[in-house]
């Protein structure tokens, strides 16, 4: 018996070391890592989702965390919200311009600079990083664009003090991100002041980004081994054999994504005004006011994460507000024009930024008008057909009507008008089934005048 324990016991032992080599070998694999994108504009979805995402990259304690990007720039807070979760991140994020034909402009070149490694791909380029309220019109010439901020800093008008302010900070913030991560600062700044923008092979020579590789495998065999610079401390990238996840966007991005687009809020704005409109108007509609009530807290929603002029929509609001006046307080169109003035002038200053991608569109704005001035046109046509439009209806209506004697009488008796009996009274005779015509009303009692054959009959 001890000795089939001791062969049992064996076999168990040797069972559980063969179970265990998997788990072993899977222990000695590479780590994890997840392959982020940033596709198009940058935004407040952009900024929310590589929040989250690198804050699920440090609870797994992820080797790297790639952000792959092509990008025209974006919002400036923004970008500096995604730069700021990149400084204190907590794993090394590796921003990587790919694949060909990507481009790291404006805002993309300042998160390329703050990244912990800068990559880029063949036939990629970045720069262009001036902001963009204050570039030239497309098609601009860089030299003239650098001799307008030559000629802006020697002449300071409040204007020009306010674009040298925004240029320095830019300026600043650039050469700020460049000292932190050892890039070419001087390169940085002209990007900023000079619009100057390098394709990949030129940022490589220059300082600009750290890697110039062709695809992410060639990145990671690159990465590996590369010293980086983190919060708490200095950390050795190991991506051999690292298991790559791709995270897309969620529910919560695209939703985000939808309601940040300023089209989509300028509407759903105007649907929760005309919602709770109508649900005042006509109490216990139900949808409407539900509808509403959704839509306009949506909007405030996505207003609050754009960059939203309070005068436009302060301007907005009013105009509605006058096109509703004239509604309930007809004045012949004067409310009414200033309020569609009021909403116009306001929409086209509600987003206050020229960053391309995030402006009203302007035929929505002049098609949103013109359906509510046709709609004043049809209140305030309304309202003066109603006032020549004769009396059908109420005391008014009576005087001057006709009525046929239900029985002949000498003063008062009775009399048959608009269907209805009433009492009638007259200062001549009247004889059974004449007709008589109402001449004025006192209480219940109608005055009448007994018509002629002749005039009756004309």
């Amino acid at each position: 018996m001890p000795q089939a324990y001791r062969s049992l016991s064996q076999l168990m032992m040797t069972v559980i070391l063969l179970l265990s080599l998997p788990l072993a070998a899977s222990d000695k694999s590479g780590g994890s890592g997840m392959v982020l994108e940033i596709n198009g504009m940058i935004g407040p979805a952009t900024s929310d989702y590589l929040e989250r995402a690198l804050s699920r990259a440090e609870t797994q304690a992820a080797e790297l965390v790639i952000l792959r990007m092509d990008t025209p720039g974006g919002l400036d807070t923004s970008m500096r919200a995604i730069i700021k979760r990149i400084l204190s991140a907590n794993v090394p994020v590796v921003t990587y311009v790919s694949p060909g034909g990507a481009r790291a402009a404006s805002a993309g070149t300042y998160i390329l600079y703050a990244s912990h490694v800068a990559a880029m791909a063949p036939g990629t380029n970045l720069g262009a990083a001036t902001p963009v309220e204050l570039g030239g019109l497309p098609g601009t010439d860089q030299a003239d664009e650098k001799q307008k901020l030559e000629n802006e800093a020697q002449q300071q008008s409040p204007a020009d003090a306010k674009t040298n302010k925004l240029i320095n900070d830019a300026a600043a913030y650039i050469r700020g991100l460049a000292k932190l991560r050892g890039r070419n600062a001087e390169w940085g700044e002209q990007a900023v002041r000079q619009a100057a923008s390098l394709s990949a092979e030129e940022a490589l020579e220059k300082g600009v980004i750290d890697l110039f590789a062709k695809d992410i495998d060639d990145l990671l065999e690159q990465l590996h081994d590369r010293s980086v610079q983190l919060p708490m401390g200095s950390r050795v990238l190991d991506t051999q054999d690292l298991n790559l996840v791709d995270v897309q966007p969620d529910w919560r991005s695209e939703l985000l994504s939808l309601l940040s687009n300023p089209n989509v809020a300028y509407v759903l704005m105007l649907v929760g005004i005309y919602g709770l409109i109508y649900e005042f108007a006509n109490p216990g509609s139900i949808l409407p006011g539900t509808a509403g009530a959704i839509s306009l807290l949506l909007a405030f929603y996505a207003f609050h994460v754009l960059p939203v002029n309070t005068a436009g929509m302060a301007l907005i609001l009013l105009g509605l507000a006058l096109m509703i006046g004239e509604a309930f307080v007809p004045s012949f169109g004067a409310l009414g024009i200033g309020g569609v003035i009021a909403f116009v002038a306001g929409s086209l200053i509600l987003i206050d930024t020229d960053q391309p991608g995030y402006g009203i569109s302007l035929p929505l704005i002049f098609t949103v008008a013109v359906a509510s001035a046709f709609l004043l046109v049809f209140v305030v046509g309304m309202a003066l057909k109603s006032r020549r439009r004769p009396v059908v209806s109420g005391r008014e209506e009576l005087l001057g009507a006709d009525a046929v004697a239900i029985e002949g009488f000498t003063r008062d008796g009775p009399v048959h008008a608009h269907g209805e009996v009433w009492r009638a009274h007259t200062d001549q005779p009247v004889t059974k089934a004449q007709r008589v015509k109402i001449t004025g009303r006192d209480g219940m009692v109608l005055q009448v005048t007994p018509i002629e054959d002749e005039e009756a009959s004309s």
